[in-house]
């Protein structure tokens, strides 16, 4: 039984690995039904979607009791392939569209995972407390942040301070400029070596994040 996660993460235990496994199929399963994921990226999700995810747990690993906020989630990445790393943390994958929450439902049900909470909702009309905010981005910074703010919790107990993990690709100057006293931008590509992760980014903004 292999994944795409044992080449960077040789300390999976068994039934990482064996979900992790699974989640190639169990997606192709789904898209079949919701295209949640383009069908040409379908065939690469080990690489395109799974690693991309994990490259959170690759510049921080959360500490047993935090609290972490998929927005945005869409099929439930980065937030499923995250709740499999660390199921000592409890994470809330909300999206808008109902048919998408409805898939993450049936993944995380095939594989028995009790850490993740699923809504439909826009982050402006949910409430609640979170030590990270996650999410692949597709939305500028600036406006997701002002959706946002008022889910993060101000006491942090992490190695970082309490903040956005935002998962990006491209040029992102003009973005990134309004944060560049506070953001950290880590290069995918010093953690993998795939080509896909070429111009990938993980930015850390802290705490309640303004420009």
């Amino acid at each position: 039984m292999t994944c795409a996660a044992d080449k960077y993460f040789p300390l999976l235990t068994w039934e990482q690995r064996r979900r992790y496994s699974m989640l190639p199929a169990l997606y192709a399963e789904q898209n079949e039904k919701v295209n949640v994921i383009s069908r040409k990226d379908i065939l690469n999700f080990g690489i395109n979607h799974l690693l991309h995810s994990l490259a959170i747990a690759r510049f921080i690993s959360f500490a047993p009791g935090t609290k972490v906020i998929d927005v945005g989630t869409g099929g439930g990445l980065p937030g499923i392939p995250l709740a499999i790393m660390f199921p000592d943390v409890q994470f809330t994958l909300i999206d808008s569209i109902t048919k998408k929450i409805r898939v993450v439902k049936e993944i995380t049900g095939a594989l028995g995972i009790e850490n993740v909470r699923t809504v439909t909702t826009r982050s402006e009309n949910f409430r609640g407390q979170y030590d990270f905010i996650v999410s692949r981005a597709v939305t500028e910074m600036s406006s997701f942040i002002s959706l946002t703010r008022h889910l993060l919790s101000p006491r942090s107990f992490n190695t970082l301070q309490n903040g956005y993990l935002f998962l990006k690709g491209g040029d992102l100057a003009d973005e990134l400029r309004p944060f560049s006293a506070v953001a950290t931008v880590a290069e995918i590509r010093g953690w993998y070596d795939e080509p896909y992760f070429e111009t990938k980014k993980l930015i850390y903004l802290p705490g309640r994040a303004k420009k």
